[in-house]
């Protein structure tokens, strides 16, 4: 892309952290196809063999890497980028999100496995700049939190309900991100407490099943993307509620979407039901 195309007040600049790994690949190469949208950053931990180089000499040659160098400071690259896309682990989005508070730069979040004290952080940032939190970018993944929000309020109390995820073998949070929203959006809807109903995999002598818990079976194993089911089970019938994803461009669209979305809200604290609209009057 032209300097002049980037300097072009419509054009979102975006940051990428973990630019080097798999989904921080993939969101270099989506913007290969968009016109108003440019990857200006691009971020690695210290001590990455990528540090220093050009991103068009990493894996997959990725184009749209050409001239830009990865680095490890995103303090020194604040003034270069609009929007920070940041799908890494959560101490460094944290340190991230510390330094995009500083220089109002918005942020756009899909790391996994951050905990309450985690996210009480990135709520206090989200007091002076525009944060996108989500476990999952996709749209159908949305989508399928809004079905679940209607199953459960039709399906209501008689119906047991059971998780199954299954990711790629590199994964390193179970539940996955995606599953515990899942299970969230549920227990909301039926007035119930997820920390309170969930059980994670069971063994051995368990007794009969309570109605009132919601159950998570987690699988890792080979190259799987992401694959998610809601079961709502009852004598005589079933009702399934899945999504699969077979490519992480999927999320990585999600993400862009957010990245542009984003741009446009002064400060506060947002999810993918409200970039694609799909936030009820009563959420």
């Amino acid at each position: 892309m032209s300097e002049e195309s980037q300097s072009r007040s419509d054009v979102t600049r975006i940051a990428v952290a973990g630019a080097a790994g798999r989904m921080g690949a993939t969101i270099i190469e989506t913007c290969r196809d968009l016109a108003d949208i440019v990857v200006t950053v691009a971020l690695e931990h210290p001590g990455h063999p990528m540090i220093g180089k050009s991103m068009d000499t990493c894996p997959g040659n990725i184009e749209t890497g050409k001239g830009i160098h990865c680095q490890a400071d995103l303090e020194l690259a604040a003034d270069d980028f609009d929007v920070l896309i940041d799908f890494t682990r959560p101490e460094a989005t944290l340190n991230n999100v510390e330094v995009c508070r500083r220089h109002g730069k918005r942020i756009v979040i899909g790391t996994t496995g951050l905990t309450s004290e985690d996210k009480d952080r990135i709520q206090d940032a989200a007091s002076v700049t525009g944060i996108v939190l989500a476990p999952n970018m996709s749209i159908g993944v949305n989508l399928c939190f809004t079905l679940l929000e209607t199953a459960a309020r039709i399906l209501g109390q008689e119906f047991d309900i059971e998780i199954i995820e299954a990711h790629h073998r590199h994964k390193l949070d179970a539940p996955s991100g995606t599953a515990l929203r899942m299970g969230e959006v549920i227990a909301d809807t039926l007035g119930r407490d997820l920390s309170q109903c969930a059980i994670y995999g069971r063994q051995g002598q368990t007794g009969e099943r309570s109605s009132e818990t919601i159950g998570f079976a987690t699988i890792r194993a080979g190259d799987i993307v992401g694959d998610h089911t809601v079961m709502f089970a009852a004598p005589g019938e079933r009702v399934e509620i899945s999504h699969k994803a077979s490519s992480r461009r999927t999320f990585a669209a999600g993400a862009l979407r957010a990245a542009k979305w984003i741009v446009q809200q002064p400060f506060g604290l947002f999810d993918m039901q409200d970039v694609l609209g799909l936030r009820t009057r009563d959420s």
